[in-house]
């Protein structure tokens, strides 16, 4: 795409992120999703109105964007956001396969202003011991049988 298109995309981010804030509803954070020049999916911070800590801008257009294309994968999808995307957001765009994302605003800039995802960056690059949420493996021969059981189908979609 242009620089010219790229650009009227994130403003339709940043415009989301404006009304985000404008309502009250959480963060001032916007995304949407690109699939060729269409916009198939749109997403603006809802965490404080849906009181849903995953209900950040990217998560909530990705969602939009599959539920469009009725696929769990958005290959060849572009993402326009606000701000570099946090650790859980970028996972969801890894999962989701989507071709690049483009960020206004970088996360020592959201910091600036009471956003900061560092810790959690340093967290999930910590050993898991060393973490601050204790997490314990807790085996169960059932837990295995359904993985087996996923597994042996023929039919599975794998992701």
């Amino acid at each position: 795409m242009s620089k010219k298109i790229d650009q009227e995309f994130m403003a339709q981010a940043i415009d989301l992120s404006a009304e985000a804030l404008d309502d009250n509803v959480g963060g001032p954070f916007g995304a949407v999703v690109v699939s060729g020049d269409t916009v198939i999916g749109r997403g603006r911070n809802r965490v404080l109105a849906d009181k849903d800590p995953t209900a950040h801008a990217e998560m909530l257009a990705i969602k939009a964007a599959c539920r469009a294309v009725g696929d769990h994968r958005l290959q060849g999808c572009v993402v326009y956001t606000s701000s570099e995307p946090c650790p859980m957001c970028m996972a969801a765009l890894y999962w989701a396969r989507v071709e690049r994302v483009f960020y206004a605003n970088v996360r020592s800039e959201a910091a600036a202003i009471g956003f900061d995802d560092e810790w959690l960056y340093l967290e999930l690059a910590s050993d898991m011991d060393d973490r601050s949420l204790h997490m314990s493996r807790l085996s169960s021969d059932g837990a295995r049988a359904v993985f087996d059981r996923w597994f042996a189908r023929k039919d599975r979609i794998p992701y």
